[in-house]
């Protein structure tokens, strides 16, 4: 186990950032001027050779019409020609040949094969007008064959054989290619000092910001203030990591708030329970009608703590990552015709009138429970926030693509500097008017939540005292 850790761990290194950027560095820097180099060289060496065949080739052509002009093969006076060739032979360090149709030397520069026979398949060839060339790398010399023609009778006379030594062109190559070498190495060494630097400058705020997660992840304070510079790349990621940072201070924020809401409302109809039975336990031979007095406001806190359980128990579904979505296709013109029947009876009991407006047949793919649960939350606010003899006007139309649920009353609106925190749990603008409408502080949290499962989304329109509008747009097809 200990030997697989230890290759995990290696593994892990090797693939890194920093281990994979080095190696991009290493290569894409050596490599191309190692191929460079080694190219330049050899495209050096076959340039070399080939002009030193060239030239020899145009010496060739001379000694040719030389050995045509003075007619050679049948005159003594070949002095030039003599010059011409032991010249050529000397500056470029080689051997010519003069061969005859008979396959004869004629003449050797080095005189040792004056008068023989060669017989060479090159030579028979170039005797057919096709000049030859073979270079040996090894013992680093080339050969070449010219045919002699005579223009006048329109036929090759002999043939040229020239053997020289490539020594010095392959001298200069490997002197070209230790150089190269030479400057390879040192450039590599350069490159890899770079790139350390660099890995280092792009791994150190990299390693920092895993740092810092790594820190939080333990349980370490939160601590929003990074700063990466020098790279946009980098202040990106600085700002991305602050802007979480934030937004997780505020999730933080927001749990330590509402677990502290949560046991607010929760010991207040505690303590006013532990009030009464106290009351009851202390006073003996108390009258029935008290007694019943105290149990019915007993039992007035229990079912407020019953609503206020059940709320949560509400949200926690609804912001699960397990919740569920039980989708079907709706019509929803009947769908808040439903709603409003049910809550008729409330507006009636304050003289208000409920409006309701629809302008087309809708139906569309909702959550039919959680949905309902938000569009009640609304109107039941709208008619519980209101003032006596007011109204409530619900609203129903639809695009293409979304329906739209407007709900306006003529109650005490909210407050404008309000609006923002209207949709947070627990949050109350009057807590003593909530707690007389039996309100927990959750509905309008458990309405934002089931619209945002539809992926839809509300809005709130409101002055203090001249009542409130609320907009929703839901999908008409359920996006999951």
């Amino acid at each position: 186990m200990a030997i697989i850790s230890k290759l995990n761990e290696k593994l892990k290194r090797v693939r890194s950032l920093g281990v994979l950027l080095f190696i991009v560095l290493i290569l894409f820097g050596v490599m191309p001027v190692s191929v460079y180099s080694f190219i330049s060289s050899r495209l050096f060496l076959s340039s070399a050779i080939s002009q030193r065949i060239s030239e020899l080739q145009s010496h060739a052509a001379i000694i040719s019409n030389l050995v045509v002009n003075s007619g050679f093969f049948t005159s003594e006076n070949v002095t030039e020609l003599n010059t011409e060739l032991n010249q050529v032979a000397d500056v470029y360090r080689g051997r010519i040949l003069i061969i005859d149709r008979r396959l004869t030397v004629v003449k050797d520069t080095y005189g040792f094969e004056d008068g023989k026979i060669i017989i060479s398949q090159d030579i028979i060839n170039t005797f057919s007008g096709a000049n030859s060339k073979y270079i040996n790398n090894e013992s680093e010399y080339v050969e070449i064959t010219v045919p002699i023609k005579d223009s006048e009778k329109k036929e090759t006379i002999g043939v040229i054989f020239m053997s020289f030594s490539i020594e010095n062109i392959y001298t200069l190559y490997r002197t070209r290619l230790q150089q190269n070498v030479t400057f390879v190495t040192v450039f590599t060494v350069i490159l890899i000092v770079f790139a350390v630097l660099i890995v280092k400058a792009v791994i150190k705020p990299v390693s920092s910001l895993s740092s810092t997660i790594k820190k939080i992840t333990a349980g370490g304070e939160i601590d929003s203030q990074v700063n990466f510079s020098g790279y946009k790349e980098f202040e990106d990621i600085a700002a991305s990591y602050r802007d979480m940072i934030a937004e997780l201070q505020t999730i933080d924020e927001s749990r330590q708030e509402f677990v502290s809401n949560v046991s607010h409302e929760l010991k207040t109809p505690i303590t006013s329970m532990k009030v009464l039975a106290d009351s009851l336990v202390g006073q003996e031979e108390l009258p029935v009608e008290l007694y019943r007095e105290f149990m019915q406001d007993i039992d007035s806190e229990l079912e407020r703590m019953n609503n206020i359980i059940n709320d949560l128990l509400t949200i926690v579904k609804s912001e699960g990552a397990s919740s569920t979505s039980i989708v079907t296709t709706v019509n929803i013109n009947e769908f808040i015709e439903g709603l409003l029947k049910t809550l008729r009876p409330i507006a009636v009991e304050r003289n208000i009138e409920l409006v309701y407006e629809t302008f087309r047949p809708i139906t569309a793919e909702i959550d039919e429970v959680k949905l309902g649960m938000a569009f009640n939350n609304l109107i039941e606010n709208a008619i519980k926030y209101n003032y006596d003899d007011g109204w409530v006007r619900v609203t129903l139309n639809a695009d293409y693509k979304y329906f739209y649920l407007k709900v306006a009353d003529s109650g005490v609106g909210i407050p404008e500097e309000l609006q923002s925190r209207i949709f947070e749990r627990f949050y109350r603008i009057d807590k003593a008017r909530s707690r007389d409408t039996g309100g927990t502080g959750l509905g309008l949290a458990i309405t934002r939540n089931a619209i945002l499962l539809h992926r839809g989304a509300i809005k709130v329109y409101s002055k203090e005292g001249q009542g409130a509008v609320f907009t929703v747009r839901i999908p008409l097809y359920f996006q999951k």
